[in-house]
C-alpha cells in the first residue's frame, strides 16, 4: 500500500495522503512522493487541476518524528531536502491547488495550506502551528503570509503560542476557505477542483500566475531566511529537548536555556 496515492481523473490529479497507522505523519519518501507528483502534475497537459488530503480522518499530524532530525538539520542549508522541494513545488505549482483538511493539519500540515488556491475544512478539522514549542521557528514563508492574512496579533497567538486552533479561526485568518460538515468535504472539494479542471486552462494559469506576482520576490527571500534559520534551530539544543522528551513522554524543561539577546 502506498504512503501516497495518486489518481488521475478527467483531468484532475488527486494526491491522497495514505498513512493512517500514523495519522500521515510525513516522512522524506513521501515529501518527494508529493514533490515528484506536483512536478509531473505542472509538466503534464492532461493534468489541469490537483486536489490535495488525507481524506475524512486525518490530514496529515506533521513530521514523523523519526525522519524529524534529519529532515532539514544539513550542515548546508543550500542542499536541497525532499520537504523543502515539495513546499518549493507546491508553491510554483502553475494548476490550481484545492486542498481538503480533515482531523489534524499540524505544522506543515497548516502552512503548507498558504501555497494552495483553495483550501476547504471539515468540521472536524484541528490546525496547530506549535514551531516554537519544538524549538523551531516558522517554515515556509508562514511568518510573512500569516500576518499578510490575519493580522499581525492574530499571527502572533497563532505562531508564537502554537495552540490549536478551529476551523472556523482558520476562515478568519484566511487559511481556509470555508468549514464543512465531514460527509460533504470531499464531494465538495471534488466539485471545486473539477470546476477549475474545466476552465480554459491557458487563461486559468495566467490568472493564477498574475494573483501570486506581487510580493513574489519577497517571499522567495522570506522562505529562504526562513529555512535556513529552521535548519540551524533544528540542530541546536531546544529542538533536541523538545525531540527527547516527546520520545520520553515526558514535558520538555527548556528553563535551563538563555533567552536570546
Amino acid at each position: 500500500m502506498s504512503e501516497i496515492e495518486l489518481l488521475d481523473d478527467d483531468g484532475l490529479r488527486i494526491i491522497r495522503l495514505n498513512r493512517p497507522e500514523k495519522k500521515n505523519a510525513l516522512t522524506r519518501a513521501m515529501y518527494a512522493g508529493m514533490r515528484d507528483a506536483l512536478r509531473e502534475a505542472a509538466e503534464k497537459p492532461s493534468v489541469r487541476a490537483v486536489l490535495l488530503t488525507g481524506g475524512t480522518e486525518c490530514f496529515t499530524s506533521g513530521n514523523d518524528v523519526g525522519d524529524f532530525r534529519t529532515r532539514s538539520a544539513t550542515p548546508d542549508d543550500s542542499v536541497p531536502t525532499p520537504a523543502r522541494d515539495f513546499l518549493y513545488a507546491l508553491r510554483d505549482c502553475p494548476k490550481p491547488v484545492v486542498a481538503a483538511v480533515a482531523g489534524y493539519a499540524i505544522g506543515i500540515g497548516t502552512t503548507l495550506l498558504l501555497h494552495c488556491d483553495l483550501v476547504y475544512a471539515a468540521e472536524n478539522a484541528v490546525f496547530r502551528m506549535p514551531f516554537v514549542d519544538l524549538g523551531l521557528c516558522p517554515e515556509g514563508g508562514s511568518s510573512l503570509l500569516v500576518p499578510q492574512r490575519a493580522g499581525q496579533l492574530m499571527a502572533n497567538e497563532l505562531l508564537m503560542l502554537g495552540e490549536a486552533f478551529t476551523p472556523g479561526m482558520a476562515v478568519m485568518a484566511g487559511i481556509a476557505n470555508m468549514v464543512l460538515p465531514v460527509d460533504g468535504l470531499m464531494p465538495h472539494a471534488l466539485g471545486v477542483a473539477r470546476k477549475l479542471a474545466a476552465k480554459p486552462p491557458a487563461a486559468l494559469a495566467a490568472t493564477k500566475r498574475l494573483l501570486r506576482k506581487p510580493g513574489a520576490a519577497e517571499l522567495d527571500a522570506h522562505m529562504s531566511a526562513e529555512f535556513a534559520k529552521f535548519s540551524e534551530l533544528l540542530r541546536g539544543p531546544e529542538a533536541a529537548e523538545a525531540v527527547a522528551a516527546f520520545q520520553e513522554k515526558r514535558k520538555p524543561d527548556f528553563t535551563r536555556f538563555l533567552a536570546a539577546e
